[in-house]
């Protein structure tokens, strides 16, 4: 809504703007009285017409959409060698596939929680795509543990087992519930506690973190394919068709 009300200002003030232009290029120079007949006109031709202020507030936001668009791809581009082949971020699916899908995530969000079972879907009816995981733990500590414990599992050949696990709880994220699940799923935990102060880990997440900057990501879960952004949740069918498109560039 304040969006809306200052877009109202500006495209107002933009519009008496150019009334008094058309005067200056007609070779009038405008005193007071003629400048406040100008700011009438134009308003009384805005209360007259409402849909004009409305089309070009529309206008700006299409183009204010199109410029973050092209803004965000040129950002992917620049980046894509930290997106899809980060040593330290783990790697789903065909570790060779020719389209690789990137997927932004918190352990805490809902979301992203539903987005597991669209992205299995996504796997297993394409035999070709690479899915590369972020870990962006966004949602407090509780998420940081996890996000760390998750990277570490990856010296125990455990990654993808704590990841399902992890998505999977029904409980609350707190230390020990995640020392729990990854007990459960058969990790040696001494070893992973040990793993997870390894430097590289913390080193991985602050790769992540400086992409979500660089991207200006503000949420999980964010996906990106070739080099379309998705913001939120995608269904399996629109990450097929995405998939289609990065494919055929």
């Amino acid at each position: 809504m304040i969006f809306r009300r200052t877009s109202v200002a500006v495209g107002l003030t933009a519009a008496l703007m150019l009334g008094l232009c058309v005067a200056a290029l007609a070779g009038e120079v405008p005193d007071a009285a003629r400048r406040q007949e100008i700011e009438t006109i134009v308003r009384e031709y805005l209360r007259a017409h409402p849909e004009v202020v409305l089309e070009a507030l529309q206008e700006m936001e299409r183009r204010e959409q199109e410029r973050q668009r092209v803004q965000r791809v040129e950002a992917i581009r620049a980046h894509l060698a930290q997106l899809t082949q980060d040593p330290g971020s783990p790697v789903a699916g065909n570790p060779h596939g020719k389209v690789t899908v990137v997927e932004f995530f918190d352990y805490q969000c809902g979301y992203c929680r539903r987005q597991v079972a669209e992205l299995k879907k996504l796997l297993q009816a394409d035999a070709d795509v690479r899915l590369v995981y972020k870990d962006l733990p966004i949602l407090g500590p509780p998420s940081v543990f996890a996000a760390r414990a998750a990277l570490a599992a990856r010296k125990q050949g455990k990654h993808e087992a704590l990841h399902e696990a992890l998505m999977a709880t029904k409980e609350p994220l707190t230390e020990e519930i995640v020392l729990k699940v990854a007990t459960e799923s058969g990790l040696d935990i001494a070893r992973l506690q040990k793993d997870m102060a390894d430097p590289s880990v913390a080193e991985a997440l602050e790769r992540n973190f400086q992409l979500q900057r660089a991207l200006n990501i503000e949420g999980t879960p964010a996906l990106i394919v070739g080099t379309e952004f998705v913001p939120g949740a995608a269904s399996v069918e629109t990450l097929k068709a995405l998939v289609e498109r990065a494919r055929a560039k």
